[in-house]
């Protein structure tokens, strides 16, 4: 069966099948570079191979992604036999030889695996290449050995006891190729172009049937992901096939792995608006771009995107996304951690997505990964080696601590953080120290974990407390995502949930203290808090967190019992006030006679007076966002006139005391000189 038979998209496929007929002269030299800078150095008293000085000169410039890939997998085979590709030059005495110099080793055993791998027969040159000597050079030589390099490997076969030469290679590495090229094949739908339900119709007429899970694949099936509604699954045998159908050459289906369309699903679902603009840190892939372009197209929302360095690589990038028809993305040419936090241009930012470099062992194809997120060369020898230098990794890891603590200095909502490294220096570790370092500073709020926003992150396979992590496996590449938010300013939530438990709105509602408290003993007798019915008497704060204030039954009622005996006393006892400890000046007081009875009567009003102003300035002079009146309770108007005195400062403003023509006058005088009040009754607020 053929995905499509169309004649028209012929043209328009890139045939990625490489033919083991041989390589152009180009590709060759990039491989030779390549292999150069990753080749495994050995101790000099067993180094009978030598490969010239380290250094390494820059890469050809090729045409196309397929001739990229060609080199990087013809320098990772020769890092991986380079141990039996050497053994066959010494063996067959190809090596040395004076006429092929130590700084040609490197191409001399890159087409030695080469030409094996073609059975050694010759090249087809095609005549619309230029030819490269030194290429043209090596060439001939091994040619010319040809039978004896064939003898050469023959016995290295038998003495390793290795019916091929990929029984050669170590176990792991055998082991995660395989496990790579059985990993199903990932791509997601391109809505600038189509559709989802044009894309299912589109694989129903092709005879594609749809199933529930990745492993349920099997010939011409494919199935949707649990976590992105837009990424779809593929049986990796249908490889070629699908690369080459009308779906991937018009764009409308685009090949890429899993974690990043984990990461800007994650980056969507933080978005509430859509004006909302996003920051990418790092140019990496133009499909990441493309992707999360394509979840806000429609919004008004901008993508900027750091690190587009060249103005020729920002001419490319537009050409790809123009013919994505993707218009709502910003390329900026400075680096994310050269751009300032208040830098104007994104001061409507509300997210940032940071997929900073990392060692890359959760790929589990690094040819992959090197091509389209712009990796380090040296994942291919970390992978041959099966770990990554301590070195390498604490400097990794340093850097990507530094631009997560550069992206916190920003006035956004929250920070995707995404990598695919299996080392919690590089994952954990650098999250929960940069959560601690507090360099967001006092006037931002501070940021907190919260769970990516993802269906999968009830499953506790994949998701640790709040981290989503996906080891490598059969059927995905290895993926550690997080998401750090601001902490919301709680301060308006608390305060009415608070009084509203603690009952403080019910003389408002007109409740007298007997009422009150004889429903908090009803409320803790039936098992229901205090703070439940009392929210529900106010509809505004419905969606306020609400707070445990139960009140114990026990304690309920001692509290009315004390009320009610202070109501006994209340009609026959008289409140002592308590003197002033530092008692206000009366300077700015008119001087009356103290023997005289209107001297007597000033006198004790001035006293209640201080007291009274006294009992203010303990009050809390903390502004709040909501102010209850005092209860003042009612005292009876004296008889006698009482001189006009002037008002003594007060803190009405602060605490929403009333104004000095609607304050109670003071309480009436006994006959003993002291005023007449409730006993112990708590003073008035």
């Amino acid at each position: 069966m053929k995905i499509s038979d169309e004649q028209g998209a012929v043209e328009k496929r890139t045939v990625t099948v490489i033919e083991k007929n041989g390589c152009r002269d180009s590709v060759y030299i990039n491989a030779a570079k390549i292999f150069q800078g990753i080749h495994n150095k050995k101790p000099k008293d067993r180094m009978l191979v030598r490969y010239g000085n380290d250094s390494v000169s820059p890469l050809l410039t090729l045409e196309d992604e397929c001739s990229q890939r060609v080199s990087y997998e013809l320098a990772f085979s020769a890092l991986k036999y380079q141990d039996l590709l050497e053994e066959m030059l010494l063996d067959s005495c190809a090596y040395p030889c004076h006429s092929i110099p130590d700084e040609l080793t490197s191409l001399l055993v890159v087409m030695l695996y080469d030409l094996q791998d073609r059975k050694f027969e010759a090249r087809e040159i095609s005549d619309e290449e230029e030819p490269i000597a030194e290429v043209r050079k090596v060439e001939h030589f091994l040619y010319s050995f040809r039978i004896k390099l064939a003898a050469a490997l023959a016995r290295c076969r038998i003495k390793n006891d290795a019916l091929s030469i990929e029984y050669v290679v170590p176990e792991t590495i055998r082991k995660h190729e395989q496990r790579a090229s059985a990993l199903p094949l990932c791509v997601w739908i391109n809505t600038f172009k189509t559709s989802p339900e044009d894309v299912f119709d589109d694989l129903e007429n092709k005879g594609f049937t749809k199933v529930k899970s990745a492993s349920d694949l099997t010939g011409y099936t494919y199935c949707m992901d649990q976590h992105c509604h837009d990424v779809l699954f593929f049986p990796s045998s249908l490889k070629d096939e699908l690369l080459n159908s009308d779906l991937l050459a018009d764009c409308k289906l685009l090949l890429q792995d899993k974690s990043r369309s984990l990461a800007v699903h994650s980056v969507q679902a933080l978005l509430s608006t859509d004006d909302a603009d996003i920051i990418m840190a790092h140019l990496g892939s133009h499909l990441t771009i493309t992707h999360m372009a394509a979840l806000r197209s429609q919004s008004t929302s901008r993508v900027f995107v750091c690190g587009v360095k060249s103005a020729a690589k920002a001419a490319e990038l537009r050409d790809l996304f123009s013919q994505m028809e993707c218009y709502n993305i910003q390329l900026l040419h400075e680096d994310f951690i050269e751009i300032g936090p208040k830098d104007l241009r994104l001061q409507n930012a509300k997210v940032i997505l940071l997929i900073p470099q990392c060692s890359g062992l959760g790929f589990s194809n690094p040819i992959d990964f090197i091509l389209s997120e712009r990796g380090d060369v040296g994942l291919l020898k970390d992978l041959f080696q099966g770990s990554v230098p301590k070195d390498k990794l604490s400097i990794l890891a340093e850097r990507q601590f530094n631009e997560l603590m550069h992206a916190m200095k920003f006035k956004v909502q929250s920070i995707v953080y995404c990598t695919s490294s299996v080392y919690p220096e590089e994952n954990e570790l650098v999250v929960n120290k940069a959560l601690a370092s507090h360099v967001e500073g006092k006037k931002l709020k501070p940021f907190r974990l919260i769970p990516p926003v993802l269906p999968g992150c009830s499953d506790p396979e994949s998701c640790t407390d709040f981290f989503f992590k996906i080891e490598p496996s059969e059927i995905s590449s290895g993926c550690f995502l997080a998401v750090i938010a601001r902490e919301e300013d709680s301060s308006a939530k608390d305060i009415l949930p608070h009084t509203v438990a603690e009952g403080l709105l019910d003389s408002i509602l007109g409740k007298s203290k007997e009422e009150q408290m004889q429903q908090k003993v009803a409320q803790c007798e039936s098992g229901i808090t205090a703070t439940e019915p009392k929210i529900a008497e106010f509809p505004h704060l419905e969606g306020i967190p609400r707070m445990n204030a139960a009140v114990s039954v026990a304690k309920g009622i001692r509290k009315l019992k004390k009320l009610k005996k202070k109501k006994v006393k209340q009609a026959t006892s008289h409140v002592k006030l308590k003197q002033a400890i530092n008692p206000v000046s009366d300077t700015g007081l008119p001087k009356v006679p103290k023997h005289t009875a209107a001297g007597k009567v000033h006198r004790r009003q001035t006293l209640a007076r201080k007291a009274r102003a006294e009992r203010r300035k303990m009050l809390a002079m903390k502004p709040v966002e909501i102010i209850f009146p005092p209860e003042i309770p009612p005292y009876a108007r004296p008889q006698r006139s009482q001189p006009k005195t002037p008002a003594h400062n007060s803190c009405s403003d602060c605490t929403g005391a009333k104004s000095a023509r609607d304050r109670a006058p003071p309480p009436p005088v006994s006959k003993a000189g002291k005023p007449a009040g409730r006993r112990n009754a708590p003073p008035s607020v």
